[in-house]
C-alpha cells in the first residue's frame, strides 16, 4: 500500500495544472462547442435555444464571412511562404563566417519579440495618406505618383499587413533554421567537397534534407499564426477598406460586438476545426521528410 501511495504521489503534482487547463481551456471549448448550435443572443443571453446546424448553414450563405474566409487563407499562405523563403535565407546566410552575423541576427529576431499592438500603431504611420514615411520617402525620391493611402486603398491593403506579418515572423524563422543547420555535421559537406559536389548539390542533398524538422516547425507555426491573425488588421486597417482585408478573427470580433453571440461562436468553431485540421495534414507531409541525423 506505501509502494503504491510513493508510485501515484509525483502525480499529485499535476493536479494544479489540470484545474487550470480544465477551467481556461477545456471548459470554454465545450461551452463554446455547445453555444454554437444555440440561437446564444444579446436577448437571450441566459436562455439560449438550441438551433441545430443554422448558424453554420447562415455562416456559408453569408458572403462576407466567405469573403473573410478567402481572406485569411490568401493571408496565411502567402506569409507563410515569404516567411519560410525569408528565414532561410537570412540563415543561410548569417550561419557563414560574416563579419557582424551576431549582431544581424538579433536585428533580424528583434520584431518578434515586439508588440503586435506596437507594430501595428507603427507601420500605420509609416503607411498612411498624410504625412506617411513611406509616403515621403517616395516623395524625396521623385515619385510622387507612387503616393498613396496604402491602407486605405483595397489594393494595397492587403500587402501592406502581409508585409508586417513578414517583417516580424522572419528572423523567428531564421532562429529556427539556424538552429537546424548548426546542428549539421560539417563532415558530410567535407565529404560532399570530395566527391566534387558544388553549393548548390550540396543544399540539395545535404541541408534541406536535413533541415526538414525545422521546416516542420517553421511551416506548422505560421500557418497557424496565419489562420490566426487579428491584432496587426485591428488595429492598421479594422478589415476595411470595404472587407478587403476582413479576416476571420476580425469578422468573429465584430459578429460578437453585434451580440450574435451563438453565431460567432459558431465562427469560432470552424477557425478552431480549420486550424487543428489543416496544420494536423501539414504536420504529417512534413514529417514524413524528416531524416535523422
Amino acid at each position: 500500500m506505501e509502494k503504491r501511495k510513493n508510485k501515484f504521489y509525483p502525480n499529485y503534482f499535476t493536479f494544479p495544472a489540470i484545474i487550470i487547463f480544465s477551467i481556461f481551456f477545456a471548459l470554454p471549448i465545450i461551452a463554446g462547442f455547445v453555444l454554437s448550435f444555440t440561437d446564444w443572443n444579446m436577448k437571450r443571453l441566459y436562455e439560449p435555444h438550441f438551433n441545430g446546424l443554422k448558424n453554420f448553414i447562415y455562416l456559408f450563405q453569408d458572403e462576407y464571412f466567405l469573403l473573410a474566409l478567402k481572406n485569411t487563407f490568401i493571408f496565411a499562405i502567402i506569409t507563410t511562404v515569404l516567411i519560410v523563403v525569408l528565414g532561410l535565407l537570412l540563415a543561410l546566410v548569417l550561419n557563414n563566417a560574416v563579419k557582424g552575423k551576431s549582431f544581424f541576427r538579433t536585428l533580424f529576431y528583434l520584431p518578434a519579440v515586439l508588440s503586435f499592438i506596437v507594430i501595428g500603431i507603427m507601420f500605420t504611420s509609416v503607411f498612411k495618406m498624410n504625412n506617411g514615411v513611406f509616403n515621403q520617402f517616395l516623395t524625396m525620391l521623385g515619385l510622387e505618383g507612387l503616393v498613396t493611402d496604402w491602407l486605405g486603398n483595397k489594393t494595397t491593403a492587403m500587402g501592406c499587413i502581409i508585409f508586417v506579418q513578414v517583417w516580424k515572423w522572419s528572423g523567428f524563422a531564421m532562429a529556427i533554421f539556424l538552429a537546424g543547420l548548426q546542428g549539421i555535421s560539417k563532415d558530410y559537406y567535407e565529404a560532399a567537397l570530395i566527391d566534387g559536389a558544388n553549393k548548390w548539390q550540396q543544399f540539395k542533398s545535404i541541408t534541406f534534407p536535413l533541415l526538414a524538422p525545422a521546416f516542420t516547425v517553421v511551416v506548422t507555426m505560421n500557418t497557424i499564426g496565419g489562420f490566426k491573425v487579428f491584432e496587426q488588421v485591428y488595429v492598421m486597417t479594422g478589415g476595411g477598406p470595404g472587407n478587403a482585408t476582413q479576416v476571420l478573427s476580425t469578422y468573429i470580433y465584430k459578429a460578437f460586438s453585434k451580440g450574435t453571440l451563438g453565431r460567432s461562436t459558431a465562427m469560432g468553431l470552424v477557425l478552431f476545426l480549420m486550424i487543428a485540421v489543416i496544420s494536423e495534414v501539414i504536420n504529417r507531409m512534413l514529417r514524413k521528410r524528416e531524416v535523422d541525423l
